[in-house]
This record gives C-alpha cells, sequence and structure tokens, in this order.
C-alpha cells in the first residue's frame, strides 16, 4: 500500500477487478455513489482513490486495500529500465515516462518484456552455438510465461484452493500424517496400490504411476513429507483434472508447451493447498507469528512447502501478510519467484549479492534474517535457508537450493523472526538491489558490472574499491 500521503493510482486495477466480476463501469460507479465520468477518470489515472472510495471498493469487490498497491507497477516499471538499459536503445527514458507507460498500458508493456525476453533468448543461443544456429527452442519461454501468468494471478487459484481444502475436511484428512492419510484415501477410493521402488531415483524418476495396474510407485530413501507431495498431485489429478485445467484454459498462454508447464504447475498448486487448507493453515501462521519451524512440525511438510504456501495467501477478503518469495541454487539461478509486494529482481541479469539467500550456501541449514531496503526506499525483513538431502552414497551430488520469505518491515511485529531486532536502527538493514545491472546505486562496493543507463568515469585521480565510478546520464 502506498504510504501516509502519497496517491494512489489504480486505474487499471480497477478495471481488471470490474472485467472479473462481469460489471459495468456504470454499475460499479452507481455502487459507489460516483458518476460515471468521475470513476472513467480513476480508471484512466487522472484521479487518485481517495480513502473513502478505496474502503468502498474494498467492499463491493471483497479484497483488501492492498490489492489496490502499486506493487505490480513498480515490478513493471523495474524490468522496463533494465530492459531499456540494453545498448540496443539509444536513450534511457526518464522514471515519469517509464511510470506513465506502466500506468497506461500495462499489457502492453508485459507483451514488450515477452518480445524483449525472446530477442534476448534468440541472442544467447546464437552466441553460443555461432551464427547460423537455429531459432531458440520455445522451452525458457514458455517457462518464463508461465511465471509471468501466475505472477499476474497473485499466485493464487481461488477455484482450486478451495476445492483441497474442501476434500481436507471431507476426507478428515487431519487424523493422521499426511503420507499415511493420502495413502489412505488413495487405496480406499481408487483401489491404488502404493509401493517403494528404490530403482526410480536412478532414473531421475521421482514417482510413476501404472493406471492399468492401479499402482503407485515412489522413490525411496525421501522423507514423508515428499511422499505426500507428490501423493497429493496425484489425487489432484485423478479427482481434479476439469478443477486444475480451467484456469490453464482462462489463462491465454499461447503455446502448448507453456500449457503444460502451466497444468503441472496447477497439481503443485492443489497438493500444496491439500497438504495446507487455507483457513487452517493462515490461522495457524498467525497463532505462532509466522514461525516455519512450529508450521513444519504442525503440519508434517517442508520448509519449502510452508515458505511457498504463504506466498500463496491472497484469498480476496480473508489475505494473509503479502510475501515474496524466491528459489535459487547455489549458482545464483531462480528456480522459483513470488511477489505479492513491490519487492522485485532483475529479470535479466545476476542477483545481488547482498542478499541472505547468498549467505545461506556458505552455511547449510542454518535460518538467516535480515532487514534490507531496496533502490526504492523500502525496507523488508526477510528469512533465507538452503534445502536439500543428505547424500545416500559417496558418488551422490545432492541437489542444494535456497529458500527465501520476505515481506514489508511493517510486517514485523506479525514475524516470530522479529525478536531482538531493532527495527529503528538503520545500521541493521542492508541496502541491497535487484542486480547490478538494473540497480541505480552509485556507492556499492560489491558491484559487479556497472548499471545500464550511466556512463563510466574511469580517471586516474583516484581508485576506489570498484575500478570506475558511474556517472548519472
Amino acid at each position: 500500500m502506498a504510504t501516509a500521503g502519497e496517491k494512489i493510482f489504480a486505474g487499471s486495477r480497477i478495471r481488471d477487478l470490474r472485467a472479473r466480476n462481469g460489471q459495468s463501469q456504470q454499475g460499479v460507479a452507481t455502487a459507489l455513489g460516483l458518476s460515471a465520468s468521475y470513476l472513467n477518470q480513476i480508471e484512466n489515472d487522472q484521479r487518485p482513490l481517495t480513502p473513502g472510495i478505496l474502503l468502498k471498493l474494498c467492499t463491493l469487490f471483497g479484497v483488501e486495500p492492498t490489492w489496490f498497491s502499486d506493487s505490480g507497477d513498480i515490478q513493471r516499471m523495474q524490468v522496463l529500465r533494465e530492459i531499456l538499459g540494453d545498448p540496443l536503445f539509444s536513450a534511457m527514458p526518464s522514471p515519469r515516462q517509464v511510470q506513465e507507460a506502466v500506468r497506461g498500458a500495462p499489457w502492453l508493456c508485459d507483451q514488450f518484456v515477452t518480445l524483449y525476453r525472446a530477442f534476448r533468448a534468440l541472442q544467447e543461443e546464437r552466441g553460443q552455438a555461432g551464427a547460423a544456429a537455429p531459432a531458440p527452442q520455445p522451452g525458457t519461454g514458455s517457462y518464463d510465461a508461465v511465471g509471468d501468468w501466475v505472477q499476474a494471478e497473485r499466485n493464487y487459484f481461488d477455484e482450486i484452493d478451495r476445492a483441497a481444502e474442501a476434500l481436507y475436511e471431507s476426507a478428515r484428512l487431519e487424523e493422521g500424517g499426511p503420507a499415511e492419510m493420502l495413502g489412505r484415501y488413495l487405496r480406499d477410493r481408487h483401489d491404488i496400490r502404493i509401493v517403494t521402488d528404490a530403482a526410480l531415483d536412478s532414473q531421475g524418476v521421482m514417482w510413476r504411476f501404472d493406471r492399468r495396474a492401479r499402482r503407485l510407485a515412489v522413490t525411496g530413501g525421501v522423507p514423508p513429507e515428499s511422499t505426500a507431495f507428490w501423493l497429493a498431485q496425484v489425487i489432484g489429478r485423478l479427482d481434479y483434472g476439469q478443477v486444475l485445467a480451467r484456469p490453464v484454459r482462462r489463462s491465454g498462454l499461447g503455446s502448448a508447451d507453456a500449457r503444460a508447464l502451466a497444468t503441472v504447475g496447477m497439481s503443485n498448486y492443489f497438493a500444496g493447498a491439500l497438504l495446507l487448507p487455507y483457513e487452517r493453515f493462515r490461522r495457524a501462521a498467525r497463532q505462532t507469528r509466522h514461525d516455519l519451524d512450529l508450521l513444519q512440525r504442525q503440519f508434517g511438510v517442508s520448509f519449502e512447502q510452508v515458505c511457498h504456501r504463504l506466498s500463496t495467501m491472497q484469498r480476496p477478503g480473508a489475505e494473509g501478510i503479502p510475501f515474496y518469495f524466491i528459489k535459487t541454487d547455489i549458482a545464483g539461478n531462480v528456480l522459483k519467484s513470488y511477489s505479492a509486494t513491490r519487492f522485485s529482481r532483475a529479470r535479466f541479469g545476476g542477483l545481488c549479492a547482498q542478499w541472505n539467500v547468498f549467505e545461506c550456501f556458505s552455511a547449510p541449514g542454518k535460518l538467516h534474517v535480515q532487514m534490507s531496503r531496496t533502490t526504492d526506499d523500502a525496507v523488508y525483513i526477510s528469512v533465507a535457508r538452503t534445502v536439500g538431502h543428505s547424500p545416500v552414497s559417496y558418488f551422490d551430488r545432492p541437489r542444494l537450493v535456497a529458500i527465501v520469505l520476505g515481506c514489508a518491515v511493517s510486517h514485523a511485529p506479525e514475524l516470530v523472526y522479529s525478536a531482538g531486532l531493532d527495527l529503528r536502527d538503520d545500521r541493521m538493514v542492508i541496502p541491497i538491489g535487484p542486480g547490478c545491472r538494473a540497480c541505480i546505486r552509485t556507492d556499492c562496493r560489491h558491484r559487479a558490472i556497472p548499471a545500464t543507463g550511466f556512463g563510466i568515469d574511469a580517471g586516474s585521480e583516484e581508485r576506489g574499491v570498484v575500478p570506475y565510478h558511474m556517472v548519472a546520464p
């Protein structure tokens, strides 16, 4: 949300809500006690939202005030600035010009990002394979397209979420361990036998379902929370295939690859929602002050499952804390990334070296708490930890990844991790950025490459930690 004194322009978000609810501009204006022309000015960002109109909109559409935050605009502005800093473009537009583009034509901005991403993929593939390389395969672009779609949906899918929650209650899945109860459900409802097959791991397969034999084989040597997640995936595919398919059909994803990836994503979403039913989990999160370890034990799930589920708690009228969630490997490759806040990362370059996510790999398993300030002067509190399994032999090379979960520091009192932190001491706050290429900080000792859009002063009169000074355009 905007802070006191800031104006809220939310035209595109109001239009989106109207479209989702099938309401006309005149109908909404009447419900708000406004003229259609006045609402039209608000929807075209010619007028800001007043506090009174904001509250009426929340009541009318059953959403929290955070729905009208500028998080999406901030993220679009950052990625546009990153793209337009490419030498391909002759000049960097002013921040106001970028802001006007984002507010006036968010859909067009998203299409521009998609176009640039395809251009980058083509350039990178040809750079690796030579000028005669064929056009890139659609896999990476499809992966990004699905991620953008999930982000646009605020990482919340209501029909799937409610279906999973209803199943949890009707099947009384709370009466035992998750893997045990889900296994019983599959056996009783579908006559499916669950067996352990140690050979699957060597094939890179986690589970394999033989429909004809009514047999579900799962790999051995994994924690029960992983097995439970796989069983929940199978239940979703067997009993809720149409429910999982509907959001994908409405997504507008253009390629078959993207739709296939989205279907997998919806299966994963269902599994998470079944293991951590919305209202039960929301209450528990508030009662424990979002203590991730306590929530793990209470629901019998993994650290990653708890963190990811917290990032999906955006049910209209019953929202949780707006979190951002990032999963990365030791090389800095981002495997998953969602944000219900204005927090954003670089999309076309490396991550910021000052993020606590990179401290994790030097102390695996330890929880790292960080307060950080981004380049737009927003302050966040985040926790990060590695997750992975122990090697099963000397020759095993287990995958180690890091999970980051963060939110605006205004929510710190609701987090157990704020205990012992002096939230008023600026010395506790680490300055971070989206990544060197997009970061506008000129005094960072950790800079790896110059920021796009800045000039370089490598004069010989002085030398800093970084061997040049960045000059503002």
